[in-house]
């Protein structure tokens, strides 16, 4: 009979403690969500204007007061201009002008008909008889709280980001007044340099990845002669930051509406395929080089901050969830009671992305030769 595996009760108490910690951190987390979703919204375009402003800097003769004052107007009226482009864009789409409204029911009645003439099937059902069992009130009054809510939530981000802002200047005399030995303060900045870098990495490979998706995206909608493509490109690119779900979302939301819109199935098929294409060069050949060099997580983890970023926060939660894992990763390794989270929440064991790509980058040394034995001397 095998031994069984002892830990040494130390560790385990420490492992204990920090279970128990996660869970209570999880229920606080939840708890608090009204306050800490805009706060976190709030985090995240801060990193955001830090990182315009640092760009802004460095490719304009700026100084950094007034490349501060540029990146902030940016990065605030792009905030705004993208909630401004989806309702607005959502209303027009589904108005009375586009002729969606119009069309759905019989257009849905007409993909039923033939979806069960082609499995030969008789008494297709019609579109009320399979909503009569829906009760749409109170998906409509929940999608209007909802709307309600963002809205909500966008002033509160704002007045956020305007004392985070505020509370910058006096960022450098608390991080002296909180560590006083050099060698301390610098392993500080190193850890939020590590959680910055990571979270503008992943914003960088989002944006570029998703401008490439956008692009043939538009271009096979204005082909087909989709209404609204533009409105989907912004959509496609903005789901984009929103990791695997969004990906679904692009690649089957335009060809549903191209379905009720077109009398014929070939250009809702033609957009299915095209983004199906693209959304699998994208996600399987460059993000993941990308990636990369950017950041070093687990793609299990990614799905499971995922899973619980969205049930904790809902829809932002799903936004933030890969930065807010990240942020994790880089904080708990530096923490030897921590450092085994960070390790198993990495993509190959080590949590600094940094020494992952070097290590990978390093060639591999050749065994040095030993010297020739020198020649016995002849008799």
């Amino acid at each position: 009979m095998e031994t069984p595996i002892t830990t040494p009760a130390p560790a385990a108490s420490r492992n204990a403690l920090a279970i128990i910690a996660t869970v209570a951190a999880g229920a606080a987390v939840y708890w608090l969500r009204d306050i800490l979703t805009p706060l976190a919204m709030a985090l995240f375009l801060l990193i955001m204007i830090d990182g315009v402003k640092r760009s802004i800097a460095a490719r304009t003769p700026l100084d950094d007061r007034w490349a501060g004052i540029a990146a902030l107007t940016l990065v605030v009226l792009g905030f705004f201009a993208s909630i401004g482009i989806i309702v607005n864009g959502a209303t027009g789409f589904f108005g009375e002008a586009s002729g969606v409204s119009q069309n759905l029911g019989p257009r849905i009645d007409q993909i039923i008909h033939d979806s069960y003439g082609l499995f030969h099937l008789a008494n297709p059902p019609k579109t009320q008889d399979l909503i009569n069992g829906v009760d749409l009130r109170s998906y409509l009054a929940s999608a209007a709280f909802q709307a309600q809510g963002v809205v909500s939530s966008a002033f509160f981000v704002l007045i956020y980001l305007g004392f985070l802002l505020a509370s910058q200047m006096g960022f450098q005399r608390k991080v002296v007044g909180m560590f006083p030995f050099k060698a301390q303060r610098d392993e500080a900045v190193a850890i939020f340099q590590r959680v910055r870098g990571g979270v503008e990495g992943y914003i960088w490979v989002q944006a570029v990845t998703g401008v490439m998706v956008c692009a043939v995206a538009w271009a096979l909608m204005r082909a087909v002669g989709l209404q609204n493509a533009e409105f989907w490109t912004f959509v496609i690119f903005i789901v984009g930051f929103i990791p695997m779900l969004g990906g679904a979302i692009a690649g089957l939301a335009p060809p549903l509406f191209a379905l009720v819109q077109f009398e014929s199935y070939w250009p809702a098929l033609i957009l299915l395929v095209g983004l199906q294409i693209i959304l699998f060069v994208v996600g399987n050949f460059i993000q993941p080089r990308m990636q990369g060099d950017n950041q070093n997580i687990d793609p299990v983890v990614v799905l499971l901050a995922l899973a619980f970023w969205g049930k904790l926060w809902g829809v932002v939660g799903m936004f933030l969830s890969t930065p807010l894992a990240v942020m994790a990763m880089a904080i708990l390794a530096e923490f030897k009671g921590s450092r085994w989270m960070a390790v198993l929440l990495s993509g190959d064991g080590n949590p600094y992305a940094e020494e992952s790509k070097a290590r990978r980058t390093k060639p591999a040394q050749k065994p040095k030769k030993s010297p020739p034995k020198a020649a016995e001397a002849a008799d």
